[in-house]
This record gives C-alpha cells, sequence and structure tokens, in this order.
C-alpha cells in the first residue's frame, strides 16, 4: 500500500512551480527530489507535510501516515531551545526516553546537549534537528537539505545514519550534494514547471536518463512538426485542385487533412528548455610565470601560537587545480588566510608572483557588503556603465528588480552568483575559492565545474564537495592531523583515500 499519492498536482506563486505532477510514494522509498533554485522543492516538501497548499490537484495520505519534516533552517521557536529540550518537545507524551536514543544515534556530544540550539554551530543545530524530526518515528521523512553546514565527516554519519534507518521508512530529499544523493536515494524527481519526470535510480544515473528522454522528445517534436507541415501541403494542393475541378470530395478532403495537421501541432510534445537561475561563467587573464604561488617551509599555527601541521616547499604553478584535503581543526582555514593575506600583499611564508590577479570567493561571502546594491557593487568596482551592469547581473541571475536592494535580501543563491560574476568581471589568473558551491544549484555546481576545468586557471580550492573535489582538482594536498607537535601537508595522487576516511565512523589512528 502507497503512503501517499500526487495526481496532477501543481503549485503556483506568481508564477507556475510546477504542474501536473503524479507521483506515488511507497514504505522505503528514498526519493531526491532535484530543480534549480526557486523552482518548487521546498514547497513541494511542505505541501507534503501539510504546511502549504497545492493550487492544483490532490494529495492522498495512507489513512494514519506520520511524518517528519525537517526544514532548511532552524526555526525561532526552536533556536531558543537547548537540543536535549528541542527533541523532548517532539518526543511522544511519555515516551521521553526516546530523545537520548535519537541524540546518540546522530552522535551529539553530552556537553552540547543542554546548550540552546543557537549557540551551537550549524552543523550541530543540523544533526539535533535531525533527532528531532526522528525521534517520534515517522513513517515518511522530508528532508530538506540535510547536509548544509556539515564537514565529509558528519555527511558519512548522516548517511551511515539514513542506511540504518527501518527499512519501511520512507524518504523525500532535497539536496544539492550530488555524491550524498547518489549514496542515499534509488528514486530521482526531476521537478519541471510542467513534464516532471521520475527515475527508480539514483541522482547521476537518473540524469543520464533523462537526458535520454528529453533528446527523444526533442526529436519527435521535430518529426511531428514535419509529419503536420507534410499534411497541410498537401490539404493545400487538394484544396487547389477542389477549387477547380468544383469537387465537394476533394474539399472534405483538405479538412480532413487540416484537422489532422492541427491535432498533431497541438499534442506535440517540445523538448524541455530549464529556464537558467543564471549564467556562471569565467573570464581570465593569462598567467605569465612559472610559479603563481610559492611556499616556503614553514610551521601553521593557530591565533594561540599552536602549531597545527607543517607545511613543506610548494608551488602552484598555471593550470594546477588544487584542492585542499583535511578533517576540520586541522588548520586548512588557517593557511587559505596566510594565502589571501600574501595575494592582498601581506608578508609571510607565502610569495605571490607580481603577474598574479587573484580571484577570490569564500563560503561567507565577505567580498560582498550586504548594505550595498548589486548595481553598486558592480559599477563601483568595475569599468561597467548602466546599461551593461545591468545586462550583466541579468544573465548572473540577478533580476532588474533585486539589482538595486541591498545585497542582504538576496538569496544565498543569488548571492553566490554575484560573488562569481565578481570573479568573472575581476579577470583573475588564479583562483582562492572556498567552499564556492555552499550556496549554489546543481545546476550551478555543474556549471562552476565546467568553467574551471575548460579555463584551467590555477586554483586552490576547500570544499566538502566530494563531486566537485573529483571533477575539478588535478593535483591533491593533505593536512594530516599529528599530536603534540602538529599534522604535516603532504600531496596525495588521489583523493578517495581522505574522503572514505573521512565518510567511515571514526576509529583510532582518525
Amino acid at each position: 500500500m502507497s503512503l501517499l499519492a500526487l495526481k496532477a498536482a501543481g503549485i503556483t506563486l506568481g508564477a507556475p512551480l510546477f504542474s501536473q505532477l503524479d507521483l506515488t510514494l511507497h514504505p522505503g522509498d528514498r526519493l531526491a527530489i532535484v530543480a534549480p533554485n526557486g523552482r518548487g522543492k521546498s514547497t513541494l516538501l511542505q505541501a507534503v507535510a501539510g504546511f502549504a497548499d497545492l493550487t492544483a490537484g490532490e494529495i492522498t495520505r495512507r489513512r494514519g501516515l506520520v511524518t517528519g519534516y525537517l526544514p532548511q533552517d532552524t526555526p525561532q521557536a526552536l533556536s531558543r531551545l537547548s537540543s536535549r529540550d528541542a527533541v523532548l518537545a517532539a518526543a511522544p507524551e511519555g515516551d521521553h526516553w526516546r530523545a537520548d536514543i535519537a541524540l546518540d544515534d546522530l552522535e551529539i556530544p553530552q556537553d552540547l546537549r543542554d546548550r540552546r540550539m543557537a549557540e551551537l554551530s550549524g552543523g550541530w543545530q543540523r544533526l539535533a534537528m535531525l533527532a528531532s524530526v526522528w525521534v517520534a518515528e515517522p513513517d515518511l521523512l522530508l528532508l530538506d537539505e540535510p547536509t548544509n553546514h556539515l564537514d565529509l565527516s558528519h555527511i558519512g554519519l548522516v548517511q551511515r545514519w539514513i542506511t540504518a534507518l527501518p527499512r519501511a521508512t520512507a524518504l523525500m530529499v532535497v539536496s544539492h550534494d550530488r555524491a550524498f544523493l547518489d549514496d542515499i536515494c534509488t528514486r530521482t524527481l526531476f521537478l519541471r514547471e510542467s513534464q516532471s519526470q521520475v527515475f527508480a535510480l539514483p541522482y547521476s544515473r537518473a540524469l543520464v536518463a533523462l537526458e535520454e528522454v528529453d533528446a527523444a522528445t526533442g526529436r519527435q517534436h521535430d518529426q511531428d512538426l514535419r509529419a503536420a507541415r507534410q499534411l497541410r501541403r498537401q490539404a493545400a494542393k487538394l484544396k487547389n485542385i477542389g477549387m477547380n475541378s468544383g469537387s465537394d470530395l476533394l474539399v472534405v478532403k483538405t479538412r480532413q487533412l487540416t484537422e489532422r495537421a492541427a491535432k498533431i501541432e497541438a499534442s506535440a510534445t517540445p523538448a524541455y528548455k530549464p529556464r537558467s537561475a543564471g549564467e556562471i561563467r569565467l573570464d581570465i587573464t593569462e598567467a605569465r610565470a612559472r610559479a603563481l604561488i610559492s611556499v616556503a617551509p614553514c610551521a601553521v599555527t593557530a591565533p594561540g601560537g599552536r602549531v597545527l601541521f607543517h607545511c613543506p616547499q610548494l608551488w602552484i604553478a598555471p593550470g594546477d587545480r588544487i584542492v585542499l584535503l583535511g578533517a576540520n581543526g586541522v588548520g586548512k582555514s588557517r593557511f587559505v588566510a596566510l594565502v589571501e593575506a600574501a595575494l592582498r600583499g601581506g608578508d609571510g611564508p607565502v610569495r605571490v608572483a607580481p603577474t598574479v590577479v587573484a580571484g577570490i570567493a569564500d563560503q561567507r561571502l565577505r567580498s560582498l557588503d550586504p548594505d550595498a546594491t548589486a548595481h553598486g557593487l558592480v559599477t563601483r568596482r568595475f569599468d561597467l556603465g548602466d546599461q551593461p551592469a545591468r545586462t550583466a547581473l541579468a544573465g548572473a541571475g540577478i533580476a532588474l528588480a533585486l539589482q538595486t536592494t541591498p545585497i542582504r535580501a538576496l538569496s544565498g543563491g543569488q548571492r553566490a552568483r554575484l560573488q562569481l560574476l565578481v570573479l568573472r568581471l575581476t579577470r583573475p589568473n588564479f583562483f582562492l575559492l572556498d567552499e564556492p558551491t555552499n550556496h549554489l544549484d546543481i545546476e550551478g555546481q555543474e556549471a562552476l565545474e565546467d568553467e574551471l576545468v575548460t579555463k584551467s586557471t590555477a586554483t586552490l580550492l576547500v570544499s566538502h564537495d566530494r563531486s566537485l573535489i573529483r571533477a575539478v582538482g588535478t593535483r591533491f594536498w593533505w593536512i594530516e592531523p599529528g599530536g603534540k607537535n602538529g599534522g604535516r601537508l603532504t600531496e596525495v595522487g588521489s583523493p578517495e583515500p581522505f574522503i572514505d576516511g573521512m565518510l567511515k565512523p571514526v576509529v583510532s589512528g582518525w
């Protein structure tokens, strides 16, 4: 028996988000929901959870269906509670013992359980919210970006937690983490304004199937239109003959051919053309140095002076795309700060060639003044007039009405695309990228990957995005933790041992 069924479901908020969606969910289904930013993924989850209404169609739920809904952000009411109290509040009456079990399952440390949610990091808030969603043991989990703010080790924890759920528990998951979707989902819904598609495959394999369906639809559409044109040509010839001969039979035949052509044209399904959330394109300046960045042997330290790790002599040459690997706390941020300081003209063990033009993007989007406007930022920083600036911003997905509002009013995805537009206008020959895909949808992530690989610009990248790491990296620097004397940075041939180690349970030596 199905858990729920959507029939001809649709939601319109100003414009249609999706329509004519037919979907059936069964016990044990693990469904990924994929679409660009702002195209209805979260709204669909809210409708299934009962927090939003469909504007068309219907949802039929199994009698007694229990759902657990994880929103993208921590609700204000929960932020004032401790993580323990947040889970207790969601536990069935009389079953408060379940709260500690749910917190244990997600490995939330004892010393964090009595701290207010607002005082916890984004990652610990995410895990505590997952515990509160699961404590009632729902039949269906609705998870909106469950890996937000999590590093690889905690993404691995969530993957293991999902794998250990009862087999009958169903999931509907919204995520921009492609590797995560591949690992946990068995079905994929590509949510569209119309012609949504569902495949009984994980994301990457489903994407291949989707492209084949879209290509076949496009070919069939072309064939249908050619057949309709041929019928209309035949009808035109018969019409001329009929008019000259006065034959009523030819007049009837002409009308029949014309009607058949009109039916074919009306039923022909055009190939799907996605509306882009904004173009991502990188322009670069040619690099004219053997080594753009050089690092002298040094010890990288924490703010208090404690040695985090030891760094050997290093170079970054034109075309190198280096991924900096390491667990949280080993010193990646400190190393990136040393490189950024050197790019901005500071002293230290990092040396920068005079020809380097740096493009810096960080996960907190610090380069974007939240009180400035996107239009003011672009025209002030670059030699662009009013209309070229507006055109560039519109191409990056910043609608005209948003170009003169404060940047703080933009969504995370829009701000990320604005930051990448600033990079393009800078025309760098070296990129320093710290979690550049954090706010990007899958379309944006793949576009950024293509640009970095195609342009082959020297890059130093920090990311928890396994798909990005594998697609972009040509060299890999791994900061391995150490004891009292600190760890060490070494170059490795592949990121896979690091990724595998981070995704597995913590064992001795990690």
